[in-house]
């Protein structure tokens, strides 16, 4: 039995090239990883839908609608940076 095989295509070298992607195609590091590097800093705005009642401050948590953003997020009620 003869088999022709096909030779494996080589992968193009693109060393020293600007490249477009993804973040979640990001293999290593994880890309919440890059997120965070990248944007961790950066100031949210959002619409305080419901508060926890753990009766202080340190304690209690906003339940947060961030307009882009698919869920709701929770925030420590400490760390909210101003009420507008």
């Amino acid at each position: 039995m003869v088999t022709t095989s096909t030779p494996a295509p080589s992968v193009p070298d693109i060393r020293n090239r600007l490249v477009n992607f993804k973040v979640r195609d990001v293999y290593i590091p994880d890309a919440r990883e890059v997120l965070v590097e990248l944007y961790g800093n950066d100031i949210l705005q959002g619409r305080v839908l419901d508060l926890t009642d753990s009766g202080t401050a340190k304690q209690a948590y906003a339940v947060v609608e961030v307009e882009g953003v698919s869920h709701h997020v929770i925030v420590p009620m400490e760390r909210i940076l101003g009420v507008l």
